[in-house]
């Protein structure tokens, strides 16, 4: 096989095509996201509906019931679960992992529409669907405590200032607030009293809807001049609702207040959420599919400083989950174990071959490999993770094999008294068949992990495609870098040119082929 040929013969283009494969590795490196395992995308879609005041009963039967009958006509789901609560109910829909997940969202967008007819005519609004990935979760949670502002406050800022600059950041998928709810004015009516002046919950609600109201007013005009009515009939504290008359009551007017305890408070009150025992509104934030999640996660810290200063200075906030802190941890210990195998592997070259000169081939050889690996990976949209690694770790016993075999065969001819050019053209021309076959059959063992279905099988794609990727680049290494640097930095040595430690070493390694 005379495919390295060329490449001996011309130094200069085995020297660009190894700088080539360098540089395009090194380039893909620095833009591969960083996460603990694959990104695998869960074809799942999550439908949610509200109708407030309405018990769990309520929503399962009238609301969930019929989704699920529209839902359950769409091809390809797998799994369907749902769970009603008080005024809201959710469906989970999970597909098939061939199924494209934007079809399938058209598909529950009809079904939605299909089954509109059959939900509760008061419905405030349609059902809303949004594409999730059960897998995902946050990467960073921010806790805001205060002494002084109550958990409405809080959750106001969270939601209206630090949410949205929060998603502005690179990298940031969706920023969830919770712990609480907006600010709201509760009105706890004293039953027994409303009845008593003739009064029902229908009177205070149309009340309440009259008086809460920002409509437009009109104009006023005299022919000449018009002039905007501005007013704002909207009622923000529970002071300016205690004063409004729900009726009369032989003569005397009835007050909100006589029949109601007015309080400021939360749209929910049933939602609670505390960082070290103390009341708290919570930040979740998720990382875009594919976003590196070390360099988000250091986006977002480099911009708190920024965030603080936009809130009341009252309000005190601080990081309470930092999940990156777990990924720079395995990931790095995996860097640490690749760069220990890459010497070991180095190390056991060098006690049999007892040459530094060829040495160092196999030494440019295998790292040359793996980093040629990451423009693959780079083409695949794979990441750095614990899997894709453990395939580079794995790799590196693999990846040296090709170019010993060449330079073994190469050494041969020149202890035959050939010249290192002609014994490195000789020797890679007649290895290099060999080299591909060792190849071959080492990335066909991986094809199995290639063929897997399911989840596991997803999740393990990105191992055997890497790992067979590094093998794949290895051998076009040993067909060209190796074979060129064995012509110009092997020569032929004379047996009693070598050292004492040479011949000591090569006497026991005479000593086990005589036993072998």
């Amino acid at each position: 096989m005379s495919l390295s040929s060329p490449f001996i013969h011309r130094p200069v283009a085995t020297t660009l095509l190894t700088i080539a494969i360098a540089l395009a590795g090194a380039v893909a490196f620095n833009f591969l996201p960083v996460s603990p395992l694959p990104q695998v995308d869960f074809p799942t879609i999550s439908v949610g509906a509200s109708l407030p005041g309405a018990s769990p009963e309520i929503m399962a039967s009238s609301v969930a019931t019929p989704l699920e009958r529209q839902f359950g006509r769409i091809a390809g789901i797998t799994e369907m679960t749902s769970a009603s609560y008080l005024g809201t109910t959710g469906v989970t829909l999970q597909f098939d992992l061939n199924r494209n997940i934007d079809g399938a969202a058209r598909d529950v967008q009809a079904a939605i529409n299909a089954a509109r007819s059959y939900l509760p005519i008061n419905l405030p609004a349609n059902p809303s669907y949004k594409k999730v990935n059960p897998g995902d979760s946050s990467i960073f949670i921010l806790g805001l405590t205060s002494k002084v502002y109550p958990r409405g406050k809080l959750y106001d800022a969270a939601s209206t200032i630090l949410a949205q600059r929060l998603s502005q950041i690179e990298g940031v998928g969706q920023v969830t607030v919770g712990g609480s709810s907006l600010p709201g004015v509760r009105v706890e009516l004293n039953t027994p009293q409303l009845h008593g002046f003739g009064l029902g919950l229908s009177d205070v609600s149309a009340l309440l809807s009259r008086q809460n109201a920002n409509s437009p007013k009109g104009q006023l005009s005299d022919g000449d001049v018009t002039m905007d009515v501005l007013a704002n009939d909207q009622l923000l504290k529970a002071d300016d609702y205690k004063d409004l008359v729900v009726g009369y009551n032989k003569g005397a007017a009835i007050k909100l207040s006589d029949i109601a305890d007015v309080v400021d408070s939360t749209e929910n009150i049933r939602a609670a959420g505390y960082v070290n025992g103390n009341p708290s509104v919570l930040l979740l934030i998720y990382r875009q599919p594919g976003a590196n999640i070390i360099d988000t996660v250091d986006r977002i810290k480099a911009a708190l400083p920024s965030l603080k200063a936009s809130i009341p200075t009252a309000i005190d906030m601080k990081p309470v989950l930092d999940r990156s802190q777990n990924v720079r941890a395995s990931v790095h210990d995996v860097e640490r174990t690749l760069l220990l195998s890459i010497f070991l592997v180095i190390l056991v070259v060098f006690v049999f071959l007892r040459n530094v000169r060829a040495t160092l081939i196999p030494s440019i050889a295998v790292p040359l490999s793996l980093v040629g690996t990451f423009g693959v990976m780079y083409l695949f949209h794979y990441s750095i993770d614990n899997l894709s690694l453990m395939a580079l770790t794995i790799s590196t016993g693999f990846v040296v094999d090709d170019a010993i075999v060449v330079i073994e065969n190469v050494a041969r001819y020149l202890e035959q008294g050939m010249s290192p050019m002609e014994a490195a053209l000789k020797g890679a021309q007649e290895i290099g068949f060999t080299v591909v076959s060792i190849s071959l059959s080492l990335v066909a063992v991986f094809l199995p992990i290639l063929l897997m279905g399911g989840i596991v099988g997803r999740l393990f794609r990105e191992f055997a495609v890497t790992l067979s990727a590094a093998i794949v680049v290895s051998m076009l290494v040993s067909l060209t870098t190796t074979p060129m640097m064995c012509s110009r930095m092997l020569k032929h040595e004379r047996p009693e040119g070598h050292g004492r430690l040479y011949r000591a070493s090569e006497r026991a390694f005479e000593w086990i082929l005589s036993l072998y």
